[in-house]
């Protein structure tokens, strides 16, 4: 979790290096994400499982206390009145780790994400 030095190569390999209960709610992030973003493609970036589709779509993250889900700034605005009752940043929103996280809330920041980065891609496509 925290502190941890790990040179991660794939997201199996990130989320096999957590408890069972932090594994299961890694994997069924990982699921909803897959879901919302069918052809985005898996990866590591910056240490932690990430999602790109036109450019990075999502990150995520374990810590000891929370779930770290990166969105980018975009993504957080967006939904910004939902995401009040989390902590968070610029970027970036923490799910406490103790709590069910909001995967419904999750898959309509990934759905915006994907419509915003496909819409990017046609725009840079046209020039």
């Amino acid at each position: 979790m925290e502190g941890n030095n790990t040179t991660y190569e794939t997201i199996e390999q990130y989320i096999a290096g957590f408890p069972p209960e932090v594994q299961q709610i890694l994997e069924t992030l990982r699921g909803v994400i897959r879901e919302s973003a069918p052809d985005a493609k898996e990866k590591i970036s910056y240490q932690m499982p990430t999602f790109a589709l036109h450019g990075n779509l999502v990150h995520f993250a374990a810590y000891n206390k929370h779930i770290g889900f990166y969105p980018a700034p975009s993504g957080i605005l967006a939904f910004q009145q939902e995401l009040s009752p989390y902590k968070g940043a610029k970027g970036s929103v923490q799910f406490p780790i103790d709590q069910p996280l909001p995967y419904d809330l999750i898959r309509r920041i990934v759905a915006f994400r994907v419509a915003e980065n496909i819409e990017r891609a046609e725009s840079k496509a046209k020039k």
